[in-house]
This record gives C-alpha cells, structure tokens and sequence, in this order.
C-alpha cells in the first residue's frame, strides 16, 4: 500500500534540508571569499562548527587554516589574487561577458533581482554581480538568489577551475557552491560549455567583426582591476561593513 502523504512530508524534509544546507554555505562563503579582516578572523570559528555541520567541512577546511594566518599577510595576497587580478575575478559577468558591451545587459539582471525582492541593497562601491554579495543576497532571498547563481554556473565553474591551477584554497569553497546548484559540474573547461548553452563572449561592435574572448581570464599576463571594482569595496574599505545587505544571523556569531 503507498501512502502519499507520507511520500510528499519525505520530500518536503528532504527540499528544507537541501535548503538549509545551501544556506549555509552561501552565508560561510560570502565572509570567506570577501575581503578578510578582524571581523572575519572573529567568525572563522563559528564558521567552521556551521561547515561541519553542514557536511562540507573539508571544502572550506584549506581556506579557514589559511585565514587563520597573518591577517596583514593575507589582506595583501587577498588584494593580489582577487582585486589587482582580473585571473580570480569575483565578479561573475566578466567570466560570461568579458569586458565586451554585452556585460552591461548582464549586470542589469543582477540589480532587477535585487530590486525585485523587495531587499535594501548596498552595493558599497562593488558592481552587482560581486560573488559574496551574491550570496548574502541567495540567503535573504533564496529563490532569486539561486536562480542568479545557477544562471552564473558556467562562471563559477571557470573560477573554480582557475582557482585550482594556481593552487588557490578558495577552489573547495567555490566547488561547494557549484555542488548546491542543478547537475554536476565539469571536468574540464570545454565541458562547461554544455552547461546552459553558455558561449564564449565575443564583441562586435567598433571592431568589425566579433572576436573571440575565449576564457579571456586566462590570456596574457594578469590585468589590474577597473576602478571601482572590487579594490574600491573591499582592500580600499577594510574596516567598513562591506555591503548594506548583511547575514543577521551571522551578526549574531551562528549561522
């Protein structure tokens, strides 16, 4: 005999529990992958007992032990790697737009989906599609939330890949990420091509004729961040709250 109603609570439990898991490491990642200072260095704890709890303890542990080193040491490597750098970009469009015209329409989805939940956003200087915003945003409106980072998949994806050829810790953080969101990810970078559809960004206007920006993070030597990017929120402002929108249960040290 079935019985439907208990088949229906099961997958109820099952959607809150997948849920409150996503939560969790939405909220753990945007402190980590966000400019680290005292406060940060206060939560890692609370971080760490959230992650295990969660089951993903051994994504964040490389990057939670390297935090927990010399913070004027880390602050520089962080600015190194996240703001001087466009090679570990924190802003999602640049790896699905590059820098050509195309990326001004896609940014523009971001801030409709701020504006659509109703949220008060800070952008604080940072462009709408910075990572840890993102995802503070994915934990006050989960649903808005997971659709930017799931349409952002293919970014993710390139990012992480970037992050593990240069043997960066922050690779399991974004891989937990990618392992809240629809599929599997990919093995290689040509794969991530497949996922929805997504097309290298080319840019044909002024030029005669499209280009092919093919994985423009990984060509040439590391480019310094625009201004107004991710130096000015984050290295420039390092004792400010970084954004408006905030993690109040992280305020309250749990998550």
């Amino acid at each position: 005999m079935r019985w439907p109603g208990k088949k229906r609570r099961s997958t109820a439990e099952a959607d809150a529990r997948a849920e409150a898991h996503a939560t969790t490491v939405y909220a753990a990642a945007a402190l980590v992958l966000a400019y680290p200072d005292e406060a940060l260095v206060d939560k890692l704890d609370a971080v760490a007992q959230a992650v295990a709890g969660a089951g993903c303890a051994d994504d964040f542990a490389p990057l939670l032990a390297h935090l927990r080193g010399d913070l004027i040491e880390i602050q520089s490597q962080h600015a190194q790697e996240f703001d001087y750098s466009k090679r570990h970009a924190l802003n999602l469009t640049y790896w699905i737009d590059g820098d050509t015209r195309r990326r001004g329409e896609s940014l523009v989805r971001y801030k409709q989906a701020y504006r659509d939940s109703g949220l008060w956003v800070d952008l604080d200087g940072e462009l709408p599609d910075y990572l840890p915003m993102v995802l503070e945003f994915a934990v006050h409106d989960p649903q808005r939330g997971r659709e930017l980072l799931t349409a952002s998949r293919p970014a993710l994806e390139l990012l992480r890949f970037a992050l593990r050829d240069d043997e960066l810790p922050h690779e399991g953080v974004i891989a937990a990420i990618c392992a809240t969101l629809p599929g599997d990810s990919p093995t290689d970078r040509l794969s991530i091509a497949r996922l929805q559809g997504w097309q290298p960004p080319t840019e044909t206007v002024g030029i005669g004729g499209p280009v092919d920006l093919t994985l423009a993070p990984y060509s040439g030597r590391p480019e310094p961040m625009p201004v107004g990017s991710a130096m000015s929120g984050s290295a420039a402002n390092a004792g400010s709250v970084p954004h408006g929108l905030r993690l109040p249960i992280l305020n309250q040290q749990e998550l």
